[in-house]
């Protein structure tokens, strides 16, 4: 069985589309044995402060949810696409806690070169080897988004090849487009089914 570490980034913490995929993909986990540690961004006593590198040790708050991190098996990061990125909370998460040298860090390519020197490949960092998972809901349909996918400016393919994969974590994501208030109870059941599906694939 493993544990599963959920960061909730939306602002709708209850009745939302984002938090019946939180409360389905957490309930079907629990039914399969699989431990939940969950953090509701929004809902968070202690707020992270915007990101800001001269903060030297980071904060405490920080520290936290890296300890957690490093006792769970998977990382899953739930939210919506805003100005094709991952709602600010999350993204400002992201920033502090997946952060060098803890996530990962960089080798030089060329060591000691004069042209070079900020040249070189990332080494993976705690959590290599662990499933990092991204679940965004867009508003608008899929074909909307094709334009910019060459650029690898959609959320998740960004997540994936410039966070995830710099910290050597596998990866899984879910996507759910024209998430729209006039959604037919049809195709919402059929997201959660999806989603249900996915938490046992696990």
């Amino acid at each position: 069985m493993k544990k599963i570490f959920i960061v909730f980034g939306h602002h709708n913490t209850n009745g939302s589309f984002n938090s019946e995929i939180r409360d389905n993909f957490i309930d079907e986990a629990k039914k399969l044995g699989h431990s939940i540690d969950l953090v509701n961004l929004f809902e968070e006593k202690e707020q992270l402060p915007f990101y800001n590198s001269n903060f030297n040790p980071p904060p405490k708050l920080v520290l936290n949810y890296r300890e957690r991190l490093e006792k769970s098996d998977i990382m899953f990061l739930i939210g919506s696409c805003n100005n094709l990125r991952l709602n600010s909370i999350l993204e400002n998460w992201v920033d502090w806690v997946l952060h060098p040298k803890w996530f990962f860090s960089y080798k030089e390519a060329i060591p000691g070169s004069k042209y070079f020197k900020n040249y070189g490949y990332p080494v993976p960092g705690v959590m290599k080897g662990k499933l990092g998972i991204v679940s965004i809901t867009y508003g608008g349909p899929m074909v909307s988004y094709f334009n910019f996918s060459i650029f690898d400016n959609i959320p998740y393919r960004r997540i994936k090849k410039s966070v995830f994969n710099l910290g050597g974590m596998k990866t899984k994501y879910l996507r759910f487009y024209s998430v729209l208030p006039n959604m037919s109870k049809e195709r919402f059941n059929r997201h959660m089914k999806n989603v249900r599906r996915f938490a046992r694939s696990l």
